[in-house]
């Protein structure tokens, strides 16, 4: 294997390391893998990741999933500066990493869902609100932390950063609860405006249709 390999599509969480290894100046190929029987569930694809979930890395003799761990080896192998120097601003990498799966993605993945993802008939509204609400607190927390400085880690970007921000990917994209929080608002910007997330988001508009049409297919198929 010549390049490291990155399994999914750019509608879903593929989106971040393809993110990340655009800001490494990284080759990868793109295997363009979606849900269902011919995709995450195919026998093939099971062998790569036994989670039939998309992301995943292959990369000499590492094969592993999970998208923000993906980004974080990437970053530490490739990364030309997206990867912290000091031990300190590792450990506050992995800590904001860690904080983003536990305290934002819930939140963000219920309002994604019911307020669009899902058949009308699957949506509850509740549950956006409830997930609204929930998020507004680890947002207060987010953007105090971006009070003093425009990144995570300080005056860099770096792949703390990049991690967060793809995680609040929708909230920015359709402009829920953060822009009620302006530091939040102001960064998401800044992350967003770089020429490898504007190039990717770009060529993710142009997906956006087939794909809501796979997830939805295989979504009803899951719930049955």
């Amino acid at each position: 294997m010549n390049r490291p390999r990155i399994y999914g599509i750019l509608n879903s969480r593929a989106l971040r390391p393809l993110w990340a290894a655009k800001e490494c100046g990284l080759d990868v190929e793109q295997i363009r893998v979606g849900l269902g029987p011919d995709g995450t569930e195919s026998e093939w694809f099971r062998k790569i990741n036994p989670n039939a979930a998309i992301p995943a890395l292959q990369d000499r003799d590492l094969t592993m999933w999970e998208s923000l761990a993906i980004n974080l080896y990437l970053a530490k192998r490739y990364g030309q500066g997206l990867y912290p120097d000091r031990v300190e601003d590792e450990a506050r990498t992995w800590q904001w990493t860690l904080w983003a799966v536990a305290e934002l993605e819930p939140h963000v993945v219920t309002i994604l869902e019911h307020g669009s993802l899902l058949p009308p008939e699957q949506r509850s509204q509740d549950a956006v609100s409830s997930a609204l609400a929930a998020i507004t607190k680890p947002l207060d927390v987010l953007d105090g932390a971006l009070s003093g400085s425009p990144y995570l880690l300080g005056d860099r970007f770096t792949i703390a950063d990049l991690n967060l921000a793809a995680v609040l990917y929708p909230a920015y994209d359709n402009k829920w609860a953060v822009v009620h929080h302006p530091n939040v608002m102001a960064w998401l910007a800044r992350c967003w405006a770089r020429p490898a997330a504007k190039e990717l988001r770009d060529l993710r508009s142009t997906e956006r249709a087939k794909a809501l049409d796979d997830y939805w297919t295989f979504y009803r198929s899951r719930r049955k």
